[in-house]
């Protein structure tokens, strides 16, 4: 149902230009002052529904005035108006705006007509559409309407904070990185956490490309219509074994039969500037440091600058971002043509993206209307230049009393040299210098397309075949070079890298959905059954390593067998759709996925899900009332499943892989590779995910008010975890196996209101909020009482293979595993004091504990979009309560002990004015920080303009600021890091936008 309904007089979207506008302002003003000198006449009536019930709260004004009222909770309504030539206009939420001519009535009866498409809005939940009112499961649609606003360069940032259970986590603020999504939470440990996308019917292939910073950044958002978000199992079993993490569909815009050709030209220009830096010592601070802390021959290392090195390699960056669409119809051949041009600077030097994107879509229909065709391609070329984010902990730790720049050998950038003057290996690097003589470039190119064929069988026209060929293909190439002068390799002559990779996906579904209405029983039966197979091949070349000059380095030759790996996954699918008495709906699914990734006996498996919705408000005892609009009671069960393994295609087999180039022979001047076998585990599976959801359809006061509440249980068995095993049992320490169990419980909650609703003005705002509670439940095929658990996350900068996360049955997955902090009775922490926790007098591993998560329990997402006439006023605010952060920064930087290093000196974070740390405690849960934040998101002011140049084109123009402000307790740059580490993040930017829209 529509969330609101504007009334524009006359054909007020078409007549907007500013000459119009005068005019119409005078000749309402004119109005007004001919009908203040009539007499008013009161004039009451009663506004209906379809079925003769009162409607409440009916909008009613007077035309060419401001004169207006509602209609009460019977539906009747008074209002005074002119003797003669009063009209009245009617408005109201889910139905068509009716105007009505008062003429000598004093009286007046009108009945409403329903607003067709709002009632009957249409949601796709794969292999099929489905009516929203006849929905049983988890499914949450946004179309373009509801985007956010603004520099949006990847998909995902469309939907940000928008929908209740889906986490997006910004992957940092390099050009087209984008977000790591999750939709409540994670289903494996070890396994691909994201869910599964899929664009016009195609499901994409969800590994990394080479040379890409993110998967999506292929995808223009500009194309994009609509988000269809399966959030259950009853919703998702249809995609079985690729579903386990929930299921994103895309739908890009379309052109429509019998619309006139039109071009739309939309322009953004953006500033991205840094929001905040890490908090370091200044140049005099640290030589007061410097003086009380360090060796005597330290203190004769400190120079006469005053550098900030963050604001060396950090710079305000501009992104243009152009797109040229036509859309139309050709006769009965309705097309969109679309062509786009992204340029976007990093606020980390050296770091940008260029994308140039195309799409074309044609939607004929031929025979009658029986065939109907639809052709999607989508493609792009991207040329990234990626910065060395390293760059980031450099300039926290280089010494800010020594100057950028220098007289050497090093590129004339200062370095810390050894008493050979070669580079000191020890010492951090010039951060400049990492950047600016390091190129690390690429370009990658992706199609994805596919031709759907939907054919009406002439002899049974309630039956349709579908036939869906699809395909998903990228190539890469890309090279690092790094000249001789650059210190981290000057010993070594420099160095050049290259890389190439070639992706293809191949996608054949065909399906028959059959669709009846059964007037005799007060039924209506949907029922879809079919196949689908996608295959996936990988190959990617060798390259030898060479110096800054190309020559080969010595055993670093190219592998003689490049790289190849392929893996099929085909499915028999089948859904049923049962109505009774459009109030008793059922949905029923099944499907038998195979996949090549596993061994005999396991490569198959089966994903049921059933699901029942009770349309309450459609009950007689209810079907009255006329303040309730929808009351839907859903139930939903089912089995997903999870074979996307991220450590290669064919974990089952016994295997022999290439030795790294520690491992090679040298025999004379030739070096050799050698094999070594891995370790297999010959009967892994699929993990499998069982989903019990039960929720709550609202809409009261005729729709103005509606939400939704979910409650549901996910639990994830045979779980793909890597494991320790014991030592000779296998060809390797550590392996990945099915063991284990992990549970998700949560909640969501979503409200939207509808608040003010008339012709001039209009605002509505939507709320959600998602709680979700995660825990390991068995992490062990034996039972172990003793096991502290299995080591996680990224090891912390600092020390060698250092890790302060960890896996424990009864906690949530990567939990912090540290040591309590003692503090003194003023609140300071006391260095290498620890709570003895087990109470055996001495503090050492068993005394560390698990406290807190990377991961909130709670999310929210606030929206507001307001408009009165032509402008337009929208914003975003979303926030995380329960999240922890492990501040690395700080525990690797605030210490007294790195001025204490011979023959270098580095700067020191400002927290170590708070600690006095002279020694670095990386397992302190000092640094596991709250991270709890809101964030205003976005906001975006509009104005439409209406017609211009002789009412030929009509323009729009906006304002927008993304990632505004942050509330938080959080000391780092950002409190939303997905890892829960805090090191070289690159920090998200503020961005200052403005838009232009122009359409032909």
């Amino acid at each position: 149902m529509a969330l609101c309904c504007v009334y524009m007089s006359g054909n007020a979207q078409a007549d907007q230009s500013p000459a119009n506008l005068l005019a119409a302002r005078y000749n309402t003003r004119a109005h007004q002052a001919a009908t203040a000198l009539q007499t008013d006449v009161t004039v009451q009536g009663t506004v209906t529904d379809e079925n003769g019930m009162g409607l409440p709260g009916v909008t009613v004004v007077l035309k060419g005035t401001s004169r207006g009222t509602a209609t009460d909770v019977n539906g009747h309504f008074s209002i005074a108006v002119p003797e003669s030539g009063a009209v009245l206009i009617l408005s109201y939420i889910g139905y068509e705006n009716q105007e009505v001519a008062v003429d000598n009535q004093t009286t007046l009866n009108i009945s409403l007509r329903p607003d067709a498409e709002a009632l009957q809005e249409v949601v796709v939940v794969g292999y099929g559409t489905q009516k929203k009112s006849d929905l049983t499961g988890a499914v949450t649609a946004i179309s373009s309407e509801d985007f956010v606003k603004g520099q949006v360069t990847t998909p995902e940032q469309l939907i940000t904070g928008k929908v209740a259970g889906v986490q997006i986590t910004s992957n940092g603020g390099a050009p087209g990185s984008g977000g790591r999504i999750r939709i409540r939470s994670g289903s494996s440990l070890n396994a691909n956490n994201d869910p599964l996308i899929v664009i016009d019917g195609v499901p994409l292939d969800s590994r990394s490309i080479s040379g890409s910073a993110n998967p999506l950044s292929f995808i223009n958002p500009n194309d994009i219509a609509s988000f269809n978000i399966l959030k259950d199992a009853s919703a998702a079993a249809i995609y079985g074994s690729r579903a386990a993490n929930g299921v994103i569909i895309i739908t890009t815009k379309k052109g429509e039969l019998g619309e006139k050709l039109k071009v739309s030209l939309n322009s953004t220009t953006s500033l991205s500037t840094i929001r905040k830096q890490v908090d370091v010592l200044s140049a005099d601070e640290l030589r007061t440091a410097v003086g009380q802390y360090a060796s005597e021959g330290n203190k004769g290392l400190l120079g006469d600058a005053n550098t900030n090195w963050q604001d060396q390699i950090f710079q305000d960056a501009m992104t243009y971002d152009n797109n040229l669409t036509l859309t139309g119809a050709y006769k009965k051949l309705p097309y969109r043509v679309s062509v786009g041009y992204l340029d976007q600077e990093g606020v980390l030097k050296t770091s940008s993206l260029e994308r140039t994107s195309g799409s074309i879509s044609l939607t004929p229909s031929l025979l009658d209307d029986h065939l109907k065709i639809t052709l999607n391609v989508q493609a792009a070329i991207n040329k990234n230049r990626f910065a060395q984010q390293g760059a980031i902990g450099a300039a926290v730790a280089f010494d800010p009393t020594q100057p950028v720049y220098a007289d050497n050998e090093f590129g004339g950038y200062f370095e810390w040299t050894d008493a050979n003057g070669n580079p000191n290996t020890l010492a951090p690097r010039n951060p400049l210098s990492m950047l600016e003589q390091r190129e690390d470039k690429s370009t990658v190119k992706r199609s994805i397309g596919n031709i759907l064929l939907d054919y009406k069988l002439p002899f049974i026209p309630e039956l349709h075949a579908n036939l869906n060929l699809g395909y998903d293909i990228s190539s890469s190439e890309g090279s690092i070079f790094q000249p001789a002068t650059l210190a981290s390799v000057f010993v070594q002559g420099g160095s050049l890298s290259e890389y190439e990779q070639s992706k293809d996906s191949k996608l054949l579904d065909f399906y028959l959905n059959y669709v009846k209405e059964l007037p005799d029983l007060n039924s209506r039966i949907d029922a879809t059954a079919g196949y689908s197979y996608q295959d996936f091949i990988t190959e990617e070349p060798s390259f030898a390593g060479m110096d800054a000059e190309g020559n080969v380095i010595p055993g670093q030759e190219a592998n003689p067998f490049p790289f190849k790996t392929q893996y099929t996954l085909i499915g028999f699918f089948g859904r049923l759709n049962y109505s009774l008495l459009d109030r008793y709906l059922l949905t029923a699914n099944i499907r038998r996925d195979g996949s090549s990734r596993f061994g005999p006996g396991n490569k198959w498996g089966t994903f049921p899900s059933l699901a029942f919705a009770w349309r309450i408000n459609e009950e007689s005892f209810l079907k009255d009332t006329p303040w309730l609009s929808e009351l839907k009671l859903r139930l939903g069960y089912g089995v997903t499943g999870q074979q996307d393994i991220l450590t290669g295609d064919y974990p089952y087999l016994a295997r022999y892989t290439n030795g790294d180039l520690k491992t090679q022979y040298q025999f004379g001047d030739q070096y050799y590779s050698t094999l070594r076998p891995e370790g297999y585990d010959a009967n892994i599976k699929w993990e499998e995910t069982q989903t019990i959801n039960a929720g709550l359809d609202f809409g009261i006061l005729n729709g103005k008010l509606s939400g939704s509440i979910d409650v549901y249980k996910k639990k994830t068995k045979d779980l793909l975890a890597v494991i320790s095993v014991p030592a000779g049992t296998n060809l390797t320490n550590r392996i990945l196996t099915n063991v284990g169990n992990i549970e998700n419980k949560g909640l969501e909650a979503v409200l939207s209101y509808t608040a003010i609703s008339n012709e001039n003005l209009t605002w509505d705002i939507s709320a959600n909020a998602t709680f979700n509670k995660s825990e390991i439940t068995n992490l062990s095929k034996v039972k172990d009482e003793t096991s502290v658990g299995i080591e996680a996350g990224d090891a912390i900068s600092g020390g060698v293979g250092n890790h302060v996360q960890i896996h424990t049955v009864g906690y949530r997955p990567y939990t912090f595993y540290v040591y309590k902090q003692v503090y003194d009775q003023n609140g300071n922490p006391i260095e290498g004091v620890y709570a003895d926790l087990n109470s055996d007098g001495i503090i050492n591993a068993q005394d560390r504990y698990r406290y807190k998560s990377p991961e909130a329990q709670v999310y929210l997402g606030f929206s507001s979009q307001l408009a009165y006439n032509n402008w337009n006023l929208n914003f975003v605010l979303r926030g995380n309560i329960g999240n922890y952060m492990y501040n690395n920064v700080n525990s690797g930087n605030g210490v007294y002990k790195n001025l204490t290093y011979p023959n270098y000196l580095t700067n020191l974070t400002s927290d170590v004015l708070e600690t006095g740390f002279n020694n670095n405690q990386f397992f302190s849960d000092y640094y596991v920080q709250n991270a709890s934040f809101l964030r205003m998101e976005n906001i975006n002011l509009g104005y439409n303009f209406g017609k211009i140049l002789n009412d030929k084109a009509n323009l729009r123009l906006s304002v927008s600021v993304q990632n505004v402000f942050v509330i938080t307790k959080y000391t780092g740059l950002d409190p939303e890091i997905a890892s829960g580490i805090d090191n070289n993040f690159y920090p998200n930017p503020r961005v200052f936008s403005f838009g232009l829209n122009l359409d032909i």
